[in-house]
């Protein structure tokens, strides 16, 4: 089941991003962001068990970010990540986004879901506002990529 995040969610979220920040597999958010963008958040859960985790957040009025994709290493292989996806493109639909983009380690993942690769400056600079906080500014090494939906 898919949801939208509650407050008791976000420790939850906080530390599945650390752990994949841990990693260098995802770039975590500082726990007063997930504050300020719960409302973006999704949760998957089955038996009220939380497993894993994705934003989408609105940035334009034709464009949309998927952030913050993760799903617990216990639950890896059950496409949870493509459910979480699948679910914030609905929402972008819902909402008359034409476009949906992701800055990601992972380009294969969102390939298989209909993404294409672009370049990161074919962004508008509205983007880049969260890229002061990144731990990797100015050296950015994630994946653009983009769907038209």
């Amino acid at each position: 089941m898919i949801r939208n995040a509650t407050i008791k969610d976000i420790s939850f979220i906080h530390k599945l991003l650390q752990e994949y920040g841990k990693r260098g597999e995802l770039l975590p958010r500082p726990l007063s962001r997930l504050y300020d963008h719960l409302r973006d958040f999704r949760i998957y859960e089955e038996e009220e068990k939380q497993m894993g985790c994705c934003a989408l957040q609105f940035c334009w009025e034709d464009l949309a970010e998927i952030r913050s994709l993760a799903v617990h290493p216990d639950h890896t292989g059950k496409k949870i990540g493509a459910k979480l996806v699948t679910h914030a493109l609905a929402e972008a639909r819902q909402y008359h986004i034409p476009k949906v983009f992701t800055l990601t380690y992972k380009p294969g993942f969102f390939k298989k879901m209909g993404f294409l690769p672009i370049e990161r400056s074919d962004l508008p600079l509205k983007i880049w506002s969260d890229c002061i906080f990144c731990v990797k500014f100015p050296n950015c090494d994630e994946n653009a990529m983009m769907i038209h939906l």
